[in-house]
């Protein structure tokens, strides 16, 4: 493993378990200081005690969509590590599944404020406490499902389509000094997308021309690419991490 990231911060949202917590975890491991946030403060605890504890991690516990929250997780981010490099929006919901065209609207606005409006909003966050001034990498978190349709998640799909618009209008836009890029994964074994596979994974991963599902650890690594210097000369770039399925045309 590199130090890579040493002397560098990062900002990892949706990140006491899962895809955020490996992200955050593969971070750390080369070198970088991070500030996880998620809801719970008890689950970002113990996320922090295992990232090596308030010497490599801290936690910021609120809703990704609150402001006031992302305000005060930049800032005392800052405070602590005393820069702020990098950004992963991982945070993501889909609280319904079903026909689009039977989509509670409430929901719908919902799925957007989080998936969509959330992202763009820590990346403003970020851009005026830090990165306007000194540049910076940032990842957001797309899906497979952004990709082509996925019916079920459908409305889900059109939000990961929507962040993936948004990262390629920003890396234009806040080019040369910050870099966004995004990661599409497939299904990755979390709790988040247990209901697509629970209790069928063979079936499912039989799809798949690699012949397994994804685990968190591959989105770590695919993510901390994008944000290195080794990528120095991607922006604007939807790497999907799949296993191989949509070349199959599977989502």
């Amino acid at each position: 493993m590199t130090r890579r990231f040493e002397g560098k911060t990062a900002i990892v949202t949706g990140a006491s378990r899962g895809i955020g917590f490996a992200i955050a975890e593969r971070l750390v491991a080369e070198g970088a200081r991070v500030c996880v946030t998620a809801r719970k403060q008890e689950a970002l605890d113990e996320a922090v005690k295992a990232l090596g504890g308030p010497g490599h991690a801290i936690a910021s516990a609120g809703r990704s969509d609150d402001v006031e929250h992302q305000e005060q997780t930049v800032r005392r981010t800052l405070e602590t590590f005393g820069s702020v490099d990098m950004l992963v929006n991982n945070t993501g919901i889909n609280p319904v599944y079903g026909p689009m065209v039977e989509l509670d609207l409430a929901a719908a606005r919902k799925i957007f404020e989080v998936n969509c409006l959330a992202a763009l909003s820590w990346i403003q966050q970020a851009h005026r406490a830090w990165m306007g001034e000194h540049g910076g990498a940032v990842v957001n978190v797309s899906s497979v499902a952004g990709v082509k349709p996925a019916p079920g998640i459908g409305f889900y799909g059109a939000t990961k389509a929507m962040l993936t618009y948004i990262t390629q209008d920003l890396a234009v836009e806040l080019a040369p000094g910050v870099r966004v890029n995004a990661v599409a994964p497939a299904v990755v074994k979390t709790r988040f997308a247990a209901a697509l596979y629970e209790g069928r994974e063979e079936q499912v991963a039989s799809e798949y021309p690699l012949k397994r599902l994804g685990v968190p650890e591959d989105i770590g690594g695919v993510t901390a690419f994008l944000l290195s210097e080794e990528a120095a000369w991607l922006t604007g770039q939807v790497v999907v991490v799949d296993g191989g399925l949509t070349l199959t045309g599977g989502v």
